[in-house]
This record gives C-alpha cells, structure tokens and sequence, in this order.
C-alpha cells in the first residue's frame, strides 16, 4: 500500500505491516483514504480528531445556512379598510425580516362568483409593498383560495441587515 504520512509526505509503497509499525511508532491511526487506487492509498492521521473537525465544519456551515421560510398571511375578499392595513403591517414586517409572505384570499359560498374582488385585493397588497418586495408568484386560484407569493427585494434586505448591524 503506499503510505502518506502525517504532513502530506509520501512514505512510498509498503506492507500493511510496516505501515501500521510506522503508525504506532508516530502515535497515529492508520486510515485508508483510498481503496479503489492500485495500489491502495493509506494515511497516518489521529482519526478521533479528524473526526471531531469534520463534525464542527458541518455544524458550521448549519449554522451559516440562511433558511427562508415562508409566513403566510390571509384574508377574505370582504376586508375593511383598517383591517387591510393591520394585515398590511405584518405582510410589511415579514419581508423586511427577508422572509417569503404568501398573501391568501378565502371564498366562501357565493363569494366564489366575484374572484375580481380577490384579485383587486391580491393588486392593491403588491402594489403597496413594492418597494419592499417582488411578486415571485403571481395570484393563482387554487380551490377555494386565490393567493400570490411576494419575496423580498434585494434592496430591503440589504437594508434590513444594516440596520440589525
């Protein structure tokens, strides 16, 4: 097997026996890193660390990994003013977090008739919110339920970071 010691030195190809004797000697585990390679590839490492470096990095990365997760917001298509505006808010303070919103119009009954109203409504809401996000979906009726999915512009979301920082 040929044999790569611990500052990446090729030791040149020996016997299983002289390289787990090298291996003991050095106080390092004898680890194969390459089985298929003619002839195999092994290294002189401390595995238990290795191993607790790899499991770091990955809760690392974990940690660094933005998760977008998408909130949701509804509303019926006979909503008042102020309520509209309450809702508004939240859809607002959603995206300035850098979180995807989708805004969801119920029908109920007969309600189903005007899907003009609900799709006023899905209008107004993207045009109120544009300076803070985008329409990634544009509104699709889906059963009972018209909705869209607004994501957040860049600009607000750089905006937002600052202001956190």
């Amino acid at each position: 097997m040929r044999l790569i010691d611990d500052q990446n030195n090729q030791l040149g190809v020996l016997s299983i026996e002289a390289a787990q004797r090298i291996a003991s000697e050095k106080g390092f585990d004898l680890v194969e890193v390459a089985p298929q390679a003619n002839p195999p590839v092994c290294r002189l490492m401390d595995y238990g660390r290795y191993k607790f470096e790899t499991i770091k990095r990955e809760k690392d990365q974990r940690r660094k990994q933005n998760v977008i997760k998408l909130k949701e917001m509804k509303l019926r298509p006979k909503v008042a003013d102020h309520d509209f505006q309450t809702k508004f808010r939240g859809v607002r303070q959603f995206l300035e977090q850098g979180e995807k919103v989708k805004v969801t119009i119920m029908f109920r009954g007969r309600e189903m008739v005007h899907q003009e109203i609900g799709r006023r409504l899905l209008d107004r809401v993207a045009d109120a919110a544009k300076e803070v996000a985008v329409v990634e979906r544009p509104p699709i009726m889906e059963g009972r339920n018209l909705f869209m999915i607004l994501s957040p512009s860049n600009k607000s979301v750089k905006e937002a970071a600052s202001a956190d920082a």
